[in-house]
């Protein structure tokens, strides 16, 4: 759909919505509203459409007789998240807790699928509970899963634990699957409380024990588009190898300024380079300078819809599923040493506190001196490494002035209160048959910090100077943490002798982070860290400036990576037009249009890529830890619930221990001390705590691991982070 008819649905979705709130209106059956509204009998189709689409947004809703009204917010819509055991909850939009499904009240709803609901009177823990009464429209289309052969038909298990019934399968309708095939079934029937789903193959993906069948399953199960299409191909072989000379004009030429770009040694897509100098006063010449793609992707073209949809790349265990053919991410568009590119570029002044005090954002032709990588910078500076200093003798200087200003840069982020949480990450290493041989530690060395530093000075700036402007802008920001939750880790941190200064029920930043520092080293550092994570909301897109908790600052975006996130290049398009004087009225109000739903849906696509990532990290841990089923390690205890104790190894693989193997006593939780606690001898199990275990089992299809508490306490000298 182009973006004119884009426009014109939401014009007539705008229209409905304010004559179904209008005091006056009486609400109406779908003929009766289209002969008020004066719909053309050509044109009922798509009214019905756009009366459908509003219905599965929850913005307007029908009445047990079938006439549209107002929403009533004691009929909330949102998307039904299923469970195995056959109960669900359904997620509302701009609702802070979940509604809670009991099994009898979910109207043979299937998981993802968008539902309307009525409140209860009980509640489920902290959640309200709720029971589906109309499901509007269904979510899932596709299952991924395991397909089982019997004589007669076939049925698919779902790889989706969120989804509690196999899916039934007529012979015929197979495609030749057998027993062990991992399956992409496309749902005819979504069953009822008498029947199973019903569905087709559709596509059989390989034998689950085949090399990659795994990862591509859990691609599949995520909806992540693998191929480009043709027109986006077409496309894409149309761009330019090489700069062309008609794009030079009226850029600001940094040909001659010496910058190079600092990232992983396999990073194939460089989108940003830097570059400094210090003038006589002392004063710091910072150059952030990002790949001007939106050059070479327009609006509304093939490639900005295909881009727009995927929102993000997805960086997965054995692969990356760009949000850009390579053709661009590779190419033009990448930073590539010694050849020129186009850019935007972030000029700015630092004095010695880290104050921007001057600034400037201009369309830039650059040419990058040298391809560095972390490993390369980090020897440079951390370990003097003469080989290293002599071969980037000419860089160096400037390299240790980056140290400098990286160093000043967090300094000042720190004073104002910004809140770093340094859990260890890891990289999981496989072998060509796609089998897990080693997993690393990633490490923020000296390197990796001055290209954060210079990044978030950047996405600040960038962020301040449109805000200011008043002009439709995509911000990055996060909420200030749930207050109920905050009053708890207060609370619980009294026990160990800390406080934290609230106004009324909110806390600054600054109180996180102090509280971070005072537990650095101590015994319960990681229990507190954890907490005061859990306390934090998630960061999202949006059209309003609320700020950034986490890094303690007003103004925040996403600027610095327009070849792997959307909204990046969606503010390049804005800034590249304000810079050219073509931001008029009716731009304005283009962007103003578009905008709220561009935020939304890269907030969705980065919580699908976050979550697919998850999935294929824990699915390549377990299978790692199948090698190492009954050695002896020790670990910190990360989570407890009331079926058990969650235990987090040096290399990073979690396991859980289930609370009716834990020896010696009946165990509960008790939710106020986030404890496990042995009714009779009273002992504990505390967050945090450092605790020796032995792996006892894995499941690969359910990605987890098991652990028990040993006979014998001796760990293992092995799976040390890095292993």
């Amino acid at each position: 759909m182009d973006n004119i008819e884009n426009e014109k649905l939401e014009q007539r979705k705008n229209l409905i919505c304010e004559l179904v709130a209008d005091e006056m209106y009486t609400p109406m059956k779908e003929k009766e509203l289209a002969a008020f509204m004066q719909v053309s009998r050509e044109d009922r189709e798509s009214f019905r459409k756009v009366l459908q689409a509003l219905l599965a947004e929850g913005r307007i809703q029908l009445t047990k007789n079938g006439k549209y009204m107002k929403p009533d917010a004691a009929q909330p819509v949102g998307t039904f998240i299923g469970h195995a055991k056959g109960f669900g909850f359904v997620e509302v939009e701009g609702r802070e807790e979940d509604l809670y499904i009991p099994e009898d009240k979910t109207g043979g709803a299937f998981h993802m699928d968008r539902v309307q609901v009525t409140l209860l009177p009980g509640r489920r823990g902290q959640r309200q509970e709720a029971m589906v009464v109309r499901i509007l429209e269904h979510g899932m289309k596709q299952v991924v899963g395991t397909y089982e052969q019997s004589q007669n038909f076939g049925f698919v298990i779902p790889d989706n634990g969120k989804i509690g019934m196999d899916i039934f399968v007529p012979k015929e309708r197979s495609k030749g699957a057998v027993t062990g095939h991992k399956v992409v079934v496309e749902l005819t029937s979504y069953g009822d409380e008498r029947h199973k789903p019903e569905g087709k193959v559709v596509e059989i993906l390989g034998h689950l024990n085949d090399p990659g069948v795994d990862i591509l399953s859990i691609v599949r199960g995520y909806g992540l588009p693998m191929e480009f299409g043709e027109k986006v191909m077409n496309q894409a072989a149309r761009v330019p190898e090489e700069v062309h000379p008609a794009d030079l004009e009226g850029r600001m030429d940094l040909r001659n300024v010496q910058m190079v770009t600092i990232d992983g040694e396999d990073a194939k897509d460089l989108d940003d380079a830097v570059s400094l100098s210090v003038d006589e006063g002392g004063q710091y010449h910072l150059g952030v300078h990002i790949a001007d793609v939106s050059n070479y992707v327009q609006e509304n073209s093939a490639l900005d819809w295909e881009a727009l949809e995927r929102g993000t790349s997805v960086y997965l265990v054995d692969r990356v599923i760009p949000m850009l053919p390579h053709k661009l991410s590779n190419g033009i568009c990448s930073l590539n040493q010694g050849v020129e590119r186009l850019a935007l570029s972030c000029l700015m002044t630092i004095d010695e506190k880290g104050e921007v005090t001057d600034y400037q954002i201009a369309e830039t032709v650059i040419c990058v001196d040298r391809r560095m990588s972390y490993t390369a910078v980090k020897k440079i500076l951390e370990d003097h490494d003469e080989e290293e200093r002599a071969e980037y003798e000419k860089l160096v200087p400037m390299f240790e002035q980056m140290e400098q200003l990286a160093a000043i840069l967090r300094k000042r982020r720190h004073k104002r209160g910004a809140v770093d949480f340094d859990f260890a990450e890891s990289k999981i290493i496989l072998d060509e048959q796609g089998h897990p041989v080693a997993i690393k530690p990633y490490e923020r060395n000296v390197a990796t910090k001055i290209i954060e530093d210079f990044m978030l000075i950047a996405n600040e700036t960038v962020a301040q100077h449109f805000f200011w402007m008043e002009l439709p802008f995509v911000y990055r920001t996060h909420e200030k943490p749930d207050p109920e939750k905050i009053m708890k880790l207060s609370a619980f941190i009294r026990n160990f002798g800390y406080h934290i200064k609230l106004t009324g029920e909110e806390i600054h930043p600054k109180e996180l982070q102090k509280l971070l520092d005072k537990t650095e080293g101590t015994k319960e550092e990681t229990l507190i860290s954890r907490l005061a994570l859990r306390s934090m909301k998630q960061a999202k897109y949006t059209v309003e400036c609320t700020g950034h908790f986490g890094l303690a600052c007003q103004y925040y975006c996403h600027f610095t990576s327009p070849i792997r996130r959307y909204p990046d290049l969606q503010i390049h398009r804005i800034i590249k037009e304000q810079l050219r004087g073509k931001l008029k009225e009716s731009r304005i109000e283009h962007y103003a249009g578009r905008l709220p739903e561009v935020a939304k849906h890269s907030s969705k696509m980065e919580r699908r890529a976050e979550e697919a990532e998850r999935e294929t990290d824990k699915l390549k841990k377990a299978e790692y830890m199948e090698q190492h089923i009954g050695e002896v390690y020790e670990g910190v205890i990360s989570g407890i619930t009331q079926w058990g104790i969650y235990v987090e190894l040096p290399n990073t693989v979690e396991g859980l221990i289930h609370v009716s193997t834990l020896p010696g006593d009946y165990f509960c939780y008790d939710e106020r001390t986030y404890e496990m606690v042995g009714q009779d001898t009273g002992k504990t199990y505390k967050l945090g705590e450092r605790i020796t275990i032995q792996v006892k089992s894995v499941d690969l299809f359910m990605r987890t691991v098991d652990f028990m508490i040993p006979e014998s306490d001796e760990p293992c000298d092995g799976l040390q982070q890095g292993d």
